[in-house]
Formats: C-alpha cells, sequence, structure tokens
C-alpha cells in the first residue's frame, strides 16, 4: 500500500513479512494476486457496509450522518487507501476496477428513489443521488488525501489532524443536510 502495485517488489513484500519470497509466490503466485486480494479485502470490508446503509430504510438525513460516519470512520483507520487508490486507479484503470469491484454492479435503485421522492416532495432541494453521493464522499475523502497539506498549512500535529478527522464525522454530514434542506 506505501509505494503501490508498480513500486512494491515481491521481496521487500516478504521482507516486511518475515517469510522468504518462495513462500510469499507460492501462496499469491504473483504481485497482481496479491494486490487483488489487499485491494479486494480494503474495498470489501467497506463497500457491503456502505451500500447497505444507503440501501437501508432509514430517514434520509439519519443515513447521511450514518453514511458519513461509517467512512470517515473507516478511512481514519486506513489513512492510506485514499491516496493509494487514486494512484492505482491512474497508473492502470482497468486493472484496478477489475480488481475492485464484483461482476455485479450496485444499482442504489433504493438511495436513488429515496433521494427522488425527497425533492418531489419539497424536503429536500432539488438534487440528484448521483451528486449528493459524490458530494458526501468528496467531503470524507479529501482531508486524508490533502492530508500533509493540512496539517503543514494549518500546523497541526497528528493528534490536532486526528482530532478534527473526528470532527468530521457530524460536521459533514450536519454541511451536507443544510445544503440540500429549502
Amino acid at each position: 500500500m506505501e509505494k503501490g502495485m508498480s513500486g512494491a517488489r515481491m521481496q521487500e513484500i516478504a521482507d516486511r513479512a518475515g517469510i522468504n519470497k518462495a513462500l510469499l509466490h507460492y501462496y499469491f503466485r504473483s504481485k497482481e494476486q496479491l494486490f487483488k486480494l489487499i485491494i479486494g479485502r480494503a474495498v470489501g470490508n467497506l463497500l457491503p457496509r456502505v451500500l447497505a446503509l444507503l440501501e437501508a430504510d432509514v430517514d434520509l438525513f439519519e443515513k447521511i450522518r450514518h453514511l458519513v460516519g461509517e467512512y470517515i470512520t473507516f478511512v481514519s483507520a486506513n489513512s492510506f487507501l485514499p491516496l493509494f487508490v487514486v494512484n492505482e486507479i491512474n497508473r492502470d484503470p482497468q486493472f484496478f476496477f477489475k480488481s475492485m469491484v464484483s461482476s455485479e454492479k450496485p444499482r442504489l435503485a433504493g438511495f436513488r428513489r429515496q433521494v427522488d421522492e425527497a425533492v418531489a416532495q419539497g424536503r429536500i432541494r432539488p438534487i440528484s443521488a448521483t451528486q449528493l453521493l459524490m458530494n458526501i464522499m468528496s467531503l470524507a475523502i479529501f482531508p486524508f488525501m490533502g492530508k500533509p497539506i493540512f496539517k503543514a498549512v494549518l500546523e497541526l500535529s497528528e493528534a490536532d489532524f486526528q482530532a478534527e478527522v473526528a470532527r468530521r464525522r457530524t460536521e459533514v454530514a450536519e454541511f451536507i443536510i443544510r445544503a440540500i434542506q429549502p
């Protein structure tokens, strides 16, 4: 994860794991297979929870609060992941998406319907489910991608940065909710 797929060497990985390179190759066959497993586990831990939250029969504003909280909590524990994902997507988008996404793509019909109904009822300003989800994810992800910049410019220690991230769990959700309320 630190060096990306092209920067990592199997020998380095074996050394860090405290095993020999032959054993690493025996279990994973190639760096590509190891990469698929790592991405699958990382995304596999988050994606089902996020999809379940999006499709849950819960008030839209509560759903936003839960989604933001879940996502920021996950990324806080895996802060390397957003930058790693962006780098790997730019390196080889086809390989990355084949590694990450199952053959069955989520449709999010329930979430789309819920947003459309809230707009039609006048409960929220006109916005598509796509734009709403993009806004939520962008506000949740960017602080982790810009962490070195934020820490330097705002003179934040690691503890200070983590405290700000903890506040974002509620701040982002409430910001989004205020933005879409009529």
